[in-house]
């Protein structure tokens, strides 16, 4: 894998059309490909996984869950960009998490990941990012730890037309990515 392009799953904890997470997630798409880092990102969509419900799994598991847990299985690494509710990851990203990871496989299990965020807030989804790494924990994934990116007062950060308006932003997302590409790497040799 040391010179291929890697697959990297990109997921939204947020469902809102205007979401910040959702062009966060976009521009880092945009930085990928203007840096030509060598990265193929897929886009997952977990608007219309259901909520968790066992007696759902026992039936059949829901197509939009299968579709999900087929594009973790597909792809090298992750990179998760999330809201803070509640000083935590939303229910949504939860649900997703959760539904994804029941047995008889658990399609998390040995992926790197990445995790950024933007918020209203002075914090950034600090809080958020902490759980979702202790999550992350208990699925056996693997996270690169620096750089964190963390937007804070998003309101500010973005445009109208939800561009990142900060320079540094986008250089320290180029570094994360970046460090994603050779955190997987590094993980294949192994």
């Amino acid at each position: 894998m040391s010179t291929d392009t890697i697959r990297v799953l990109g997921i939204s904890g947020s469902l809102r059309k205007g979401s910040f997470n959702t062009s966060l997630l976009r521009e880092a798409v945009a930085i990928a490909e203007a840096e030509k880092l060598p990265i193929r990102f897929d886009i997952a969509d977990i608007r219309e996984i259901p909520p968790y419900d066992e007696d759902l799994h026992v039936a059949g598991v829901p197509e939009p869950v299968r579709k999900f847990r087929e594009a973790i299985a597909a792809a090298n690494a992750i990179l998760f960009v999330t809201p803070e509710y509640n000083y935590s990851v939303p229910g949504v990203l939860k649900n997703a998490i959760d539904w994804a990871s029941r047995p008889p496989s658990q399609p998390f299990a040995d992926k790197p990941f990445a995790v950024m965020g933007a918020s209203g807030g002075m914090s950034g989804t600090m809080r958020a990012q902490y759980h979702l790494r202790q999550i992350a924990v208990f699925l056996d994934m693997h996270a690169l730890n620096k750089p964190e990116v963390f937007v804070r007062n998003a309101r500010e950060a973005f445009d109208p037309n939800g561009m990142l308006k900060d320079e540094t932003t986008r250089q320290l997302i180029a570094q994360q990515l970046t460090g994603l590409v050779a955190w997987t790497r590094r993980l294949a040799r192994k």
